[in-house]
This record gives structure tokens, C-alpha cells and sequence, in this order.
């Protein structure tokens, strides 16, 4: 049996020689002909066309669903690409409404299609619920008053309502039922602090929150400023969840599984929970859930990424864009000793000072010019973005003394047809310092070719890969860690670049990406109070030998292995501030390089700092003995690497990360924070 189309309906199938019957054969099978005209003939309202609901439009549109009201007031933009199915290079800017109800069409030219260009609002809700024999739930997960009054209303009226939330890699989904428990009864939002409402709506989706363990970024999570990370895969497999649901309910087979029953399906963790929450809101475990759903959300690191991502920066023109992608670049503790000025379109002054008293910087601040290197190599990358080059010149270094380093940089970023984006462009924001263990796997000859040239013909790269090699350099790592925490002067530099309050820091470095564990970092911070306290602990609180073992020992075994980087020409003069510039600019790019091939890395300073100083005899603290141990260190780091430390530049070690996920990290400075002025004439903000 059969119905009969729609006279209009008819019309169309004439019109453009489009066949519904033949269009849905296919359904066929999984449901009968019968079926396949009622679900012709039946009306499906969807709020929102974003990133569900505009899969959901499709994925009905395909079972061959005839008749829908469709609503949304939002336009598609860049960042609706990943996961929305409307979004594309040509549909930017328009309404979603309309691409959506055009590309259903474009499926379903017999489809009837209403379109509520300015979303559900209170005044049009009865409207949009006219004669629906259900409704799909498509809205942004932060619009919480308007759904509530929607499926309140669905209540009223006897209409089935269904909601799925991508969550993670998967999807979690709820169907209400005339006559069973509502949205309020089961979420309990009604009279709640909008925070308690987005907590309480997540963990109600979710109970079981199956989607936590994998979260790779939690800065990413920001409830407050409605920001959540979102897949594409997951609003597919919400569309096809969704899609079961509503064949279920139209053609009225049953198994249909309604609130308080809940369902999540997670396929990166290849699992499925169907449970019952029973009492909806009101079940004490739910509640409980609700209480630490609250806490973990206020505690979740938001400041961080409104301070400091890209998004939050304001860049209107294209070399603000270059240097609001150029300052990633790494420098000693996160200090970000640049500042910029605007000349004009297309050329930028680079100001640079190293920090007096800063026990690191060795050679007059030989790690600050390497890290002013770091950031033109950044330049270079950022500006291939926008088709333009980049030159350089120093125009100023003032050394010596025992005031600061201070460069002038005059950067030129002219257009330049041949230019093309550099392949590691994607890597700037991405690349950090890793201090944790990492997995033991040996690098291949792939990832030793690609660093080596990333190097270049003029500086030398040298592995230590066997577990003697590892050892030997790791212990290095350790005598330098004994030196700086017995130090004063070195306290001095910790006390200020350690940021004990953020796991995502601006300036300086969060203590927990230090690379200790939660009872030694509670430890440090006490101690790190005051000096005294730190040479109590030095003389009577067992040394050093626990830090070495836990920021050295354990992580420098615990690698690929170990590398130095130094010039080729063997010269033990100290490099002129050039060869350090250009040394920096390559080494960056080995670093990038890393990241690209899936390698993790840190940076070994303190051990050619002490090093330095021992060989050179320079007294750089107050402490004879400390000076004797960094002259006995001097020597070993010669005998370990085989080269004189004169001619060392860099060192750190490589290896495959245990983990991607990214709990904790420096941030930077804003863009606005780090320039300094524009001569007339120049870019303007």
C-alpha cells in the first residue's frame, strides 16, 4: 500500500524530472513501501542549521522525510568549517537557513521546506511547532532558554521531541515523550545560575562522561565565554543516532527508550552506555555530579586562552598578523624579551634586551640573541603566510658592561610573488617545551635526515642514543641542576619566571609544565617562599638529589636520546652576535621540524651556562664552591660530547611524546602588549 504524493509535490516531480519513488528505493528493505510514504508525508521542525542541526536536515531529507520547518538566525562563517555540514568557501556569510533549505532541496526537490530566518523566538514559537508531528533538536548547546521553552512547549502540545549533543568523538542523545519525564524534570535548569544550567545540561547529556579521558586541550573548554571544542565526526554520528530515533517514533515501532532513560555512544573509546536516570534532576548522584561538574568547570584554565590565543588578538593588517603568529616563538623561561615597532606596511623594528642579573644569560647573553634568532626564523615562516619575504639586518648591539644586551633588528617583509606558505607554518603555535618522560623509540633514519637539514651545512648536530649516551648527558643535566638549586642568584630567576597560580601562563613558566610531581611542586613552592628556606632544604632536607632525579635522571633516560648542536668550523672564539642570530633561525627550524615529525623536545640550558662560565672562569655567583663544581662540569661536558664547549650552541633532548594532551603549557603576551609604537604613516590598529 501507498499514499498518494502532495498535488504540489507532484508538480515539482514534473517539473524537474525528479522521481521521489526511485530517489528512496533504497530505504527499502529497512522500511517497506508503506513506511517510505508516511515518512513522505510527515513534518519534522529542526531548530538551528549549525553543526548538528543542519546534519540532522539532511540525514531526514535522505530517509525521505517530506515536510519540515526549519530555523536558525546565524550566518556561516570560518570557524562553523570543521564540523558543519553547510559550511564552505561559498557559503560564507550566508544565511544557514537558506544554504541548508537549499541543499535539502537539492536533494529533495519535492521536499517542503519553512524557513524561520530569524530562529524560534517566544513570539513565533506556536508557529513553528504548527502542525510538526516531531521535533529535532538543533540549537547551539549554549542556547538554553529558548530550547527549554521549545521542549516545554512540545510537552504541552504532544509532540515528540529528540536532542543529541556531540560530545567528544561520539554522541550522546535523548528522546522525550508525550506523558513521560520532561527536559525540566530531567535537567532540572529552571531558577539555576547560568553556570549551574551549562553543567547541569552537559552532565545530564553525559552521565557517564565517557568523552573525559581523551580531551587533549581543556583550556579549549570555556562554558563561560561558550566556547567548546566540537568534531565533525561527531555531529555525522548525531545525525545518524537522531535519524534511528525519529524512524523509530514516526512510524511508531516502539524500542523507543525515553527520559529519564539516557544514551551516549563513544567510538574513539569503542563504547556504548544506555542507562536511567532515575528522578531526572533530582537522583542524589546526579546531583553530586551537578556539584563537581561546577567545580571542575570554574577551575577549568579559561583566562589563558581569552588572554592570550590568537582569537583574542585584534589584527587589522597583515604584519600584525605576521607577529601575532611570530611571537610563539620560544625564548629563555618564556620571557619574551621582544617588542615591536611598526615602521610602515611592510617593515618592522625588532627591540631586544636580555634581563640583567639573569644567571642564564652566559656569554652576555649569548640565549637571548639565540631566542632574537628563534623569532626571526618565526618571521620568516609567518610571513610566507601572506606571500612576502623576509631580510634582516642588526642595526644596533650594545654589549658589554654590566648593563643588558640590546639589539635593533630591522626586519623587512616585503611581497614577493614567489613566495609560498613554508610546510612548517602550522607548527609555530603548536611547537613547546616538553620536561616529561618521553617513549624510548629510537628515531629513524627519516627523522635524522630531515633534522639535519633543517640545520643546514653550517652547524653540526651530534646524537647520544645509546642508554651509556643517555646517561652520560643526563647526568650532565643533574650537576647543572645541583649548581642552580644550591645558587642564590639562580633562586632569584625562579622565584620570578615560576607562575605557581596557572597551568597556562603568559609570562613565565606554569610550575606544573616544570616536570615534577604534585608533592615535590608543593614541596618547591613552600621552599621557594624565601632562600632561607631553600638552603635549609639544600643542607637538611636531603639536596638536590631528589630534583635531579625527577627534572634529569628519569626524563634524559627516558628518550630517544640526547643531541648538542655546535659550529662546524671548530672555532672556540665566542660567536659574534650574527653567527648567534642565524644559528638561532636554524635552530628554530630543527625545533619545528621536531614538532612536524611528531617529536617532543627540551632544551638543556643550565648545563652550557654553568659550563661556560666554568671553563671561563667567570665568577657568577657567590659561591666558591659552586664555581669549582662548574669548572668539574666544564671538563665532563667536553669528555661526554667530544667537542669544546666553546663551540657548543644548543642542546636538549628529543623523543616521542607519551601523550599529545596538553595540560599545561607558556602561553604569550598579547600582540598589543608587545608593541611598542608605529611611526607615522605605519599599520594601524
Amino acid at each position: 500500500m501507498s499514499r498518494n504524493p502532495p498535488v504540489e509535490a507532484l508538480a515539482v516531480s514534473r517539473a524537474t524530472g525528479f522521481d521521489y519513488d526511485e530517489a528512496f528505493s533504497r530505504n527499502l528493505g529497512w522500511v517497506t513501501e508503506w513506511e517510505q510514504q508516511m515518512l513522505r508525508s510527515k513534518r519534522v521542525a529542526i531548530a538551528g542549521m549549525g553543526g548538528v542541526g543542519g546534519a540532522h536536515l539532511l540525514a531526514l531529507t535522505r530517509l525521505g522525510i517530506g515536510k519540515f520547518h526549519v530555523a536558525d538566525m546565524d550566518v556561516f562563517d570560518t570557524v562553523n568549517t570543521n564540523r558543519q555540514a553547510g559550511a564552505s568557501t561559498s557559503s560564507q556569510g550566508r544565511p544557514k537557513v537558506e544554504v541548508m533549505a537549499d541543499m535539502a532541496l537539492d536533494i529533495n526537490p519535492t521536499a517542503q521546506i519553512r524557513r524561520f530566518e530569524q530562529g524560534v523566538t517566544q513570539e513565533n514559537i506556536d508557529e513553528f511547532l504548527d502542525g510538526v508531528d516531531l521535533f529535532v533538536d538543533g540549537f547551539d548547546f549554549f542556547v538554553l532558554d529558548m530550547r527549554a521553552r521549545v521542549f516545554a512547549r512540545c510537552a504541552e502540545l504532544g509532540i515528540p521531541a529528540v536532542t543529541a549533543a556531540p560530545i567528544g568523538m561520539g554522541a550522546a542523545y535523548l528522546v522525550f515523550m508525550p506523558g513521560g519525564m520532561t527536559f525540566e524534570q530531567y535537567f532540572g535548569l529552571n531558577g539555576r545560575p547560568i553556570e549551574q544550567q551549562y553543567v547541569n545540561f552537559l552532565v545530564g547529556l553525559a552521565p557517564k562522561g565517557l568523552h573525559r579521558t581523551y580531551l587533549a586541550d581543556r583550556s579549549r573548554v570555556d562554558l563561560v565565554g561558550k566556547r567548546t571544542p566540537s568534531t565533525g565526526m561527531a555531529c555525522q554520528m548525531c545525525a545518524g543516532v537522531i535519524g534511528v530515533e525519529v524512524l523509530r517514533i514516526l512510524l511508531g515501532r516502539g524500542g523507543v527508550h525515553a527520559a529519564p532513560w539516557y544514551h551516549q555512544f563513544d567510538a574513539y573509546r569503542g563504547a556504548w552506555v544506555k542507562g536511567k536516570l532515575r528522578g531526572g534532576a533530582r537522583n542524589p548522584l546526579q546531583r553530586l555530579r551537578q556539584m563537581i561538574g561546577l567545580s571542575a568547570m570554574r577551575a577549568l584554565p579559561r583566562e589563558a586562552v581569552r588572554g592570550s590565543s590568537d582569537r583574542a588578538v585584534s589584527t587589522h593588517s597583515e604584519i600584525e598578523a605576521i607577529l601575532a603568529l611570530a611571537r610563539w616563538a620560544p625564548s629563555g623561561d618564556n620571557s619574551q624579551p621582544w617588542r615591536f615597532r611598526i615602521e610602515s606596511d611592510d617593515r618592522v623594528t625588532v627591540l631586544i634586551e636580555s634581563e640583567v642579573g639573569n644567571i642564564y644569560e652566559y656569554n652576555n647573553g649569548q640565549a637571548v640573541v639565540l631566542g632574537a634568532g628563534f623569532l626571526l626564523e618565526s618571521l620568516r615562516i609567518a610571513a610566507s603566510a601572506f606571500g612576502r619575504g623576509m631580510t634582516w639586518s642588526c642595526t644596533r648591539a650594545q654589549t658589554g658592561g654590566a648593563g643588558p644586551l640590546q639589539l635593533e633588528l630591522d626586519v623587512h617583509l616585503p611581497q614577493d610573488a614567489s613566495v609560498r606558505a613554508d610546510p612548517l607554518l602550522g607548527f609555530l603555535k603548536v611547537r613547546s617545551v616538553d620536561r616529561t618522560p618521553y617513549r624510548r623509540d629510537a628515531l629513524n633514519e627519516r627523522h635524522k635526515a630531515a633534522l639535519e637539514q633543517a640545520l643546514g651545512p653550517e652547524l653540526k648536530l651530534t646524537f647520544f642514543e645509546s642508554w651509556q649516551g643517555r646517561w652520560a648527558v643526563a647526568r650532565l643535566g643533574a650537576r647543572a641542576t645541583d649548581i642552580r638549586l644550591r645558587a642564590p642568584e639562580a633562586y632569584e630567576v625562579h622565584r620570578r619566571v615560576i607562575d605557581w597560580e596557572r597551568r597556562f601562563s603568559l609570562y613565565g613558566m606554569p610550575s606544573t609544565a616544570i616536570g615534577v610531581n604534585k608533592v615535590t611542586a608543593t614541596i618547591m613552592r613552600w621552599a621557594m617562599a624565601s632562600w632561607s628556606r631553600v638552603d635549609f632544604m639544600n643542607r637538611f632536607g636531603g639536596g638536590t638529589g631528589l630534583a635531579q632525579l625527577e627534572l634529569d635522571m628519569v626524563p634524559g633516560l627516558s628518550c630517544a636520546g640526547h643531541f648538542t648542536i655546535g659550529r662546524r668550523s671548530g672555532a672556540t672564539t665566542t660567536p659574534s652576535i650574527e653567527e648567534l642570530l642565524r644559528a638561532g633561525e636554524r635552530i628554530q627550524r630543527f625545533w619545528l621540524t621536531a614538532t612536524s615529525l611528531g617529536l617532543a623536545m627540551q632544551p638543556s640550558v643550565a648545563p652550557l651556562a654553568f659550563a661556560t662560565y666554568g671553563r671561563a672562569g667567570t665568577p657568577f655567583t657567590r659561591s666558591r664552591s659552586l664555581i669549582g663544581k662548574a669548572a668539574r662540569l666544564g671538563e665532563r661536558v667536553q669528555e661526554v660530547t667530544g667537542a669544546p664547549v666553546e663551540t657548543l650552541v644548543f642542546m636538549g633532548r628529543l623523543g616521542r611524546p607519551r601523550s599529545t594532551l596538553c595540560e599545561s603549557r607558556s602561553h604569550r603576551l598579547a600582540l598589543n602588549d608587545l608593541i611598542v609604537g608605529r611611526a607615522e604613516g605605519g599599520a594601524q590598529a
